[in-house]
């Protein structure tokens, strides 16, 4: 076969010239960088063993993990509680990373944390989802009129200056449960521009993917769903137009959505006897017998007014602390809503009543921030949605802003970015562990900080961490006393041979340089066409 050397390289330079694809590149390097070659959460880790059980013989709970974590089902077997949404998207990589963690040249290592088949999950599907999302980010963007450089932007803005980023490195469901919602809002709104059925298809299917991941999803559905309407009332689309546009919408979607919904209801029935119930139902059933002081309403037992404020206010979970570019879209929202255009107005409207819904829903559980996170994990993900999109509004109407506002968004971007750097540097439990001692309310992105100085200058004494949180799991002591990285945590462990951890540490820095190279590419290629532009006017 001959092999046209010069057409690769061709092919090579195309893509260093195309901001997309080096949109791309940032995104995957981005991702390598932030792991630290485990899953971040325990909740993530017993997502990874239903996957796994669905391939092997394990079961999808361990015996052992009861009952701190597992409830029992059908047959007096035991059961996760989550949906079977991030399991199916584990699924593919499991199988690999299971394969890789059997080679003989791992056989020394296996059993230590953090373990081969995490470290292979962790990084594929993370640099996937990050690719993934800056490319639908972008095409979003793009339907809403705004420029290439703008839409970049706008994706630069997703992955790293919101708390994207933090769940780019602990993968819980937020980033995937993201994805499929930008890919609803996009591909739907496409259906509503060009009446393209395979666009509404494409856009119900990531939907409804949502439903199997988590059922509250169905607010995302709504929101897309209200999101449509209002795009087509503000632009003065007469009502019998409208309902028109509805009929054929409820032709596509209903079917999908229902699809969906019955293989979510089959995989509750599957695992504990019942189409009609969640798995909330069943966890406070089975708690209630474990520990019957349990109040009679739990796990809904916080009062409304705490668990709806605590996301807006308190100093350990307010959304605008962890997601300052929600500020910033408050600020252009006020200063330039007349100056929007219908289908902005109707995204930020639909985004911010699915945070507030969102917030509604989640007020009165137990644990209503998600506790052991970086922010309240059940809101960030529409608070991100909402945010991003501030920065490229900043850019479209900067002559319209003023010079203040332009000065003020800038530096709120820059913010956003190092708190969720910063976001990166521990293992998120860190704070919490701290806060047994320091007690509450504490300002938790300050002590980040505060322990990132500490840290870099050897004075671990004055995390103020007692005696009794260092020694009750020796694992967790080591995990939160060192750059939370895969090199710098596989040096800490002290399981891997040294080659191993010097070349781990090599390929990092590699990585690193490529990523701020190639963020440097993308922003000499947005200034040429900036001034492009310029002498073009």
């Amino acid at each position: 076969m001959h092999y046209d050397e010069s057409a690769m390289f061709s092919k090579i330079k195309r893509c260093c010239s195309d901001p997309r694809w080096l949109l791309v590149i940032i995104g995957c390097l981005g991702a390598f960088v932030a792991q630290s070659g485990e899953l971040g959460s325990a909740d993530t880790m017993h997502r990874l063993q239903v996957a796994h059980s669905l391939w092997t013989s394990e079961p999808p709970v361990l015996p052992q993990e009861y009952p701190e974590f597992g409830i029992h089902g059908r047959g007096g077997k035991l059961y996760d509680w989550y949906g079977i949404g991030q399991p199916l998207l584990l699924l593919p990589f499991d199988i690999v990373a299971t394969g890789i963690e059997r080679l003989p040249i791992f056989s020394d290592y296996s059993g230590n944390d953090p373990s081969v088949r995490s470290i292979i999950v962790s990084y594929a599907v993370n640099m996937l989802l990050n690719a993934l999302t800056a490319l639908i980010c972008v095409r979003l963007l793009r339907l809403f009129k705004f420029t290439l450089i703008e839409a970049i932007v706008g994706a630069l803005a997703l992955l790293f200056c919101t708390t994207h980023l933090h769940y780019t490195q602990n993968m819980m469901e937020n980033n995937y449960i993201q994805f499929l919602t930008l890919v609803g809002f996009t591909y739907q709104y496409e259906w509503l521009r060009t009446g393209l059925r395979r666009s509404l298809l494409i856009g119900c299917v990531a939907s409804g993917l949502n439903l199997l991941t988590r059922l509250t999803t169905g607010l995302d559905l709504i929101a897309v769903g209200t999101f449509l309407m209002l795009a087509l009332l503000l632009e003065g689309v007469r009502r019998r137009e409208v309902w028109n546009r509805f009929l054929a919408y409820a032709k596509i979607a209903l079917p999908t959505y229902a699809a969906f919904l019955l293989l979510d209801r089959l995989y509750q029935f599957y695992r504990f006897g019942s189409f009609f119930n969640t798995y909330v139902s069943v966890f406070a059933k089975e708690y209630h017998q474990l520990d019957p002081t349990l109040p009679p309403g739990w796990p809904w037992t916080t009062p409304f007014h705490v668990g709806f404020l605590g996301p807006l206010i308190t100093p350990e979970k307010s959304i605008f602390l962890f997601d300052p570019l929600l500020v910033l879209t408050v600020l252009v929202v006020i200063r330039a809503w007349k100056r929007l255009t219908p289908e902005i107005k109707a995204y930020l409207v639909a985004t911010a009543g699915l945070l507030l819904a969102y917030i509604s829903f989640y007020a009165r559980y137990f644990e209503w921030s998600g506790n052991f996170a970086w922010g309240d994990r059940y809101v960030s993900t529409s608070a991100q949605l909402m945010a991003f999109i501030s920065a490229p509004l900043l850019i479209r109407h900067r002559d319209q802003l003023g010079e203040l506002l332009w000065r003020t968004g800038l530096a709120l971007i820059a913010i956003s970015g190092i708190i969720q750097v910063a976001s990166l540097t521990f293992w998120l439990p860190l704070e919490i562990y701290q806060m047994e001692t320091l007690g509450h309310p504490t300002f938790v992105i300050a002590l980040r900080f505060k322990n990132i100085v500490a840290f870099a200058l050897g004075r671990m004494d004055a995390w103020g961490l007692t005696n009794d949180a260092m020694t009750e799991d020796p694992w967790d002591y080591v995990h939160i006393t060192t750059w939370n990285f895969l090199p710098f945590l596989l040096r800490r462990v002290g399981a891997a041979p040294s080659w191993v951890v010097e070349t781990a540490m090599a390929v990092w820095y590699a990585a690193l340089a490529g990523f701020l190279v190639t963020c440097w590419r993308l922003q000499c290629l947005v200034r040429r066409s900036g001034l492009r532009r310029a002498a073009k006017a």
